[in-house]
C-alpha cells in the first residue's frame, strides 16, 4: 500500500490484481488455509445448519473463480468470502418463506456488526468459532470415528477420499458417516459451543483424537505432491494449545501439544533435495526447530508433573508417545537414538493403546534396537492378521528389513507393493529411489 492510494477506499474492499494463474492460486490458498474457520464462522452464524453452511460456501468459491481473475484478489480472502457466503446464506433464506422467523434473528444478529468481526486469525479464546466446531462434531452423541471425519471435513477441508484413506474405508461408507452426522447433530439439536463444568473433562478425549488425526493427515499428506500440509499441522498444533491452557490438569492435553511439536520441529528436513520423504536417520537434524523443540519438552514435563499430582494412572498414550519424540529429538546423531528406550515406551503404549499401529512403529524400534531379522518377524505375523492389508507402510517397513538382509528380490517385490498402495507423491518418490537400489 502507497501513500497516493484514495483514503476513501476502504481496506477490506482493496484488491490486487494479477492474472487468472495468480488468482487461481490465491483462491487454492485460500480454500487450504482458510476453509475451516471461514465454516466454522458461518455455522454458527446459521444456528449450527451445518448443509446450508457448506452450500453457501461452496457457492462462493465457484463466484471466486469467475470474479478474481476479472476483479483481483481481495486483500483479506477470508473475510471476503465470509462476507460472501453469509449473504449467500441470507438470500436463500430471504426466498424461503418457511424460514422467515430465523431470518429475522439472523439480522437482529448482524445489527451492528461489521464485516472486521468475520474475519480470521484473530485470538478469540474459548469463543474462538473453530474450537466451537471441533466441540459439536466431537459430541458424544456421535461415534468417534464419526466425529474425526466431520471434525476433517468441515474445520481442515478435507476431501472424503482423502479422510477415506486416513480411515482405511472405503470412500462410499465415509460419505455415509458424514451425512449420517450431520443428520444427527441437526436432529439432536446438538448445541454449537464449548462445553463448561462437568461436561468438559469427558468431551475432551475425542477432541484429542480429533486433533492428533488432523494433524497426521498434515504431517504426512495421504495424496497429492505435498509431502507436508503445513496449514493442518499448524492448525492442530494452535487448537491443542488451546485445549492444554483450557485443561491444565490433564495429563494428555499437554501430552498432545508436546507431541505434535516435537514431530513438527522436524518439517523442514522431512523432504529430500529430489522431494522425496526423507526417513529420520536421513534427515540433518540442525534444521529442525530448536524452539519448537524446547516447546515440546517443556509441555510433556507439565503433562508428565500433571500425571504425578493425580492418585490414578494418567500417563496416556499422547504423553508417551510424545516421550518417544522426545527421545529423538534430544541426539543430535541419530546413530546415538536409545531404540532400546524407545522399543520399550512402544510396549508401554501398546498395553494401553492396543493397534496395529503400535506394533508397527514397535516392530521398526525393535529392528533398531535387536536387529531387522527381529523386526521382520514382527511384521510377519502384524502382516497375517490382516488388520493393515491395504495401508502402504507395512509393505515399506517389509521392503526395508528385507532390504537390510541382503534379500533384494523380496524387498523390491515390497517395493512395489507400497508403490501401488501409496498416493502421496514425496511418498513415492521415496519408494521409487530405494526400489531402484535394490534393483542396482
Amino acid at each position: 500500500m502507497t501513500e497516493s492510494e484514495p483514503a476513501t477506499q476502504p481496506r477490506a474492499t482493496r484488491r490486487i490484481n494479477g492474472s487468472t494463474a495468480e488468482s487461481n492460486a490465491a483462491i487454492e490458498r485460500a480454500y487450504r488455509d482458510a476453509y475451516g474457520g471461514v465454516l466454522a464462522t458461518l455455522i454458527r452464524f446459521l444456528g449450527g445448519d451445518f448443509d446450508a453452511a457448506e452450500e453457501a460456501l461452496a457457492d462462493v468459491f465457484a463466484t471466486a473463480l469467475e470474479t478474481w481473475p476479472r476483479d483481483g484478489v481481495p486483500a483479506k480472502p477470508a473475510a471476503w468470502l465470509t462476507t460472501a457466503a453469509r449473504n449467500r446464506a441470507l438470500d436463500r433464506i430471504r426466498r424461503d418463506r418457511r424460514q422467515a422467523e430465523k431470518l429475522v434473528l439472523l439480522e437482529q444478529e448482524m445489527t451492528g456488526t461489521e464485516v472486521a468481526t468475520m474475519q480470521l486469525g484473530t485470538d478469540g479464546g474459548l469463543e474462538d468459532d473453530r474450537l466451537r466446531l471441533i466441540f459439536t462434531c466431537c459430541h458424544p452423541a456421535l461415534q468417534l470415528d464419526t466425529r474425526v471425519a466431520l471434525t476433517l471435513r468441515t474445520l481442515g477441508g478435507l476431501t472424503t477420499p482423502e479422510i477415506a484413506r486416513a480411515f482405511l474405508v472405503p470412500e462410499a461408507t465415509l460419505a455415509q458417516r458424514l451425512v449420517r452426522a450431520k443428520r444427527k447433530i441437526r436432529q439432536a439439536a446438538i448445541p454449537y459451543r464449548v462445553p463448561l463444568g462437568e461436561e468438559l473433562p469427558e468431551r475432551i478425549e475425542g477432541v484429542l483424537a480429533v486433533l492428533y488425526l488432523v494433524f497426521n493427515e498434515g504431517y504426512l499428506a495421504s495424496a497429492g505432491e505435498a509431502a507436508v500440509r503445513h496449514e493442518l499441522c499448524a492448525e492442530a498444533i494452535r487448537l491443542a494449545s488451546l485445549l492444554a491452557d483450557l485443561m491444565p490438569d490433564r495429563p494428555e492435553t499437554h501430552g498432545l501439544l508436546a507431541l505434535l511439536l516435537l514431530q513438527d520441529s522436524r518439517r523442514e528436513a522431512r523432504v529430500a533435495a529430489d522431494g522425496s520423504i526423507a526417513l529420520l536417520d536421513e534427515q540433518d537434524r540442525t534444521r529442525w526447530d530448536g524452539a519448537e523443540i524446547a516447546r515440546g519438552l517443556e509441555a510433556m514435563d507439565r503433562g508428565f508433573a500433571a500425571a504425578a499430582r493425580l492418585s490414578h494412572a494418567s500417563v496416556g498414550r499422547y504423553l508417551l508417545q510424545a516421550a518417544i519424540a522426545a527421545e529423538h529429538a534430544r541426539t543430535i546423531d541419530g546413530r546415538a537414538t536409545d531404540w532400546r528406550a524407545i522399543a520399550t515406551l512402544y510396549e508401554a503404549l501398546a498395553r494401553i493403546d492396543p493397534s496395529p499401529i503400535v506394533e508397527l512403529n514397535r516392530a521398526v524400534a525393535i529392528a533398531q534396537a535387536e536387529g531387522p531379522g527381529a523386526g521382520l518377524a514382527l511384521l510377519d505375523q502384524l502382516a497375517a492378521g490382516g488388520e493393515l492389508a491395504g495401508y502402504h507402510l507395512l509393505p515399506a517397513a517389509r521392503a526395508d528389513f528385507l532390504r537390510r538382509l541382503g534379500l533384494f528380490t523380496e524387498a523390491a517385490a515390497e517395493y512395489e507393493r507400497a508403490l501401488g498402495l501409496s498416493d502421496n507423491d514425496a511418498e513415492r518418490r521415496f519408494l521409487q529411489r530405494r526400489l531402484a537400489e535394490t534393483r542396482s
